[in-house]
């Protein structure tokens, strides 16, 4: 499992779908994830702060703790079929799958760890170079611009 870091969400011009793309925390890959609306809408309010609304999904942890669990974080542990398989992961090892919008969602909103497997990046995972060729320390406005060239020629499909 590779941990992962939250690096850019967008939205995919010819689809009009989110897309959240998460980057290797020791690495050079990048993997992108097509979500769902509310899910991306989550994802882009960030963490949960004390004073925010709360979000459907906000309430899964308190929950949780209430009845004695901890959750650690999400992993994408799989791809079948184009189709990422996430899981949310607890302290004791529990682990319950939830699609992968849903899994990052919570993740991202309780900053809890994001990981994903690496067989998954070995076989779709993309040079951050080639997204970003400025890097990701270069000015927001540069980096999206590098983005946007790769994702307007990205589809789902290209992760089959």
């Amino acid at each position: 499992m590779t941990t992962m870091r939250v690096l850019r969400l967008v939205v995919h011009v010819r689809t009009r779908e989110p897309v959240l793309l998460l980057g290797e925390v020791e690495g050079e890959r990048c993997l992108p994830v097509f979500l769902r609306r509310p899910q991306a809408d989550a994802i882009a309010l960030g963490e949960r702060g004390e004073g925010d609304p709360q979000l459907p999904q906000d309430v899964l942890l308190p929950v949780l703790q209430g009845l004695g669990h901890e959750l650690v974080g999400a992993e994408v542990v799989s791809l079948v079929d184009s189709v990422f398989r996430a899981e949310l992961v607890f302290a004791d090892g529990a682990r319950v799958e939830l699609r992968p919008s849903d899994a990052l969602a919570v993740a991202v909103r309780e900053g809890l760890s994001i990981g994903v497997a690496t067989s998954i990046l070995d076989e779709v995972g993309q040079p951050i170079a080639d997204l970003f060729p400025d890097g990701t320390d270069a000015p927001p406005e540069k980096q999206l611009e590098d983005f946007r060239k790769f994702i307007d020629e990205v589809s789902p499909d290209d992760f089959a």
